[in-house]
């Protein structure tokens, strides 16, 4: 690693001691970390949600209290990471490939691919990408947790019929789905994060939570606000990713423990989806949560972390 693959930044304006770190990728492209807690601290990383930023710890009171260092990621097109360029075709392991790059430019994996083993968490649409980030790290990962995320539509069909139409359409010509889907969702974006956060807090208990926690609002309104820097970029590239080509790994490849927890509330993405994941993935428990909704990364991060730790 040197000096120049990466930049550092404090902001005062973030809650606490947090770093903002910058990794070059192979192709040019900026891809961007935070950083919270001890540095010498068990490593978790969390992909957020879609839409999403690295602006989002799930319960800072409760990382803060179980000593890690929390790495959270922007995504590609996501917050000061660069998105793709035109013509790209995202796919679920590219970006495990870049966020691979990222930690290990990072100095949190050692130069084999090793580690004293990092934790990966994924939160909706970042769930697959941490199944797939898993399966490229191999031993380097000592265990997952999987908050709320979907599985794709082929296995559990959970995408509205027409937009599902326009994704199978795209498969016949992936290198046109990035643009496409962005051009789509362009002209729909939200004012600004407090607007959009029902885009990740959906039914009845998220909007109970989220009404009575204004900790929680800013905090997703400032995962929002980044996520939104590009416009729709991060949203159309993890949509292809997840929809369109061919994921790019084996879940069966995923041979460390997967936590799988889901709210059973959640009007979007159901238990169902966990009950594919528990099927699926070789050491996988699932843990469904009454009266939990998508936010169920909120409520029970306590015990997520805590499940990773053991």
């Amino acid at each position: 690693m040197t000096d120049e693959s990466q930049t550092l930044t404090r902001s005062g304006a973030l809650p606490g001691d947090v770093e903002t770190r910058t990794v070059t990728l192979p192709d040019g492209r900026a891809l961007a970390f935070d950083l919270r807690g001890p540095a010498g601290g068990p490593v978790v990383v969390l992909l957020p949600a879609a839409p999403g930023s690295r602006r989002f710890d799930p319960d800072p009171a409760a990382t803060a209290a179980a000593g890690v260092r929390l790495v959270t990621v922007d995504r590609p097109g996501y917050g000061a990471s660069d998105p793709y360029p035109a013509g790209a075709v995202p796919t679920l392991d590219g970006v495990a490939a870049d966020v691979a790059h990222g930690l290990d430019q990072l100095g949190l994996l050692d130069s084999t691919g090793r580690s004293a083993g990092v934790a990966l968490a994924g939160w909706s649409a970042g769930g697959r990408v941490a199944l797939s980030l898993a399966a490229r790290l191999g031993d380097a990962v000592r265990s997952v947790a999987v908050v709320a995320a979907p599985a794709s539509d082929d296995d559990v069909p959970w995408i509205p019929e027409d937009h599902r139409q326009v994704l199978h359409e795209l498969r016949g010509h992936p290198e046109d789905a990035y643009g496409v889907l962005g051009a789509m969702l362009g002209g729909g974006l939200p004012p600004d994060g407090a607007a959009a956060t029902a885009l990740v807090a959906t039914g009845e208990p998220d909007e109970a939570l989220v009404a009575r926690d204004g900790a929680l609002r800013r905090r997703l309104a400032a995962m929002l606000d980044e996520a939104f820097r590009h416009g729709a970029a991060g949203t159309a590239a993890d949509l292809t990713a997840a929809n369109v080509p061919p994921s790019g790994f084996d879940p069966a490849a995923v041979g460390v423990p997967v936590h799988l927890w889901y709210g059973e509330d959640d009007p979007v993405v159901t238990p169902a989806h966990g009950e594919h994941f528990a099927a699926t993935l070789p050491r996988a428990r699932l843990v469904v949560v009454p009266g939990a909704g998508h936010l169920v990364v909120v409520t029970e991060w306590s015990q997520v972390l805590g499940a990773l730790a053991g």
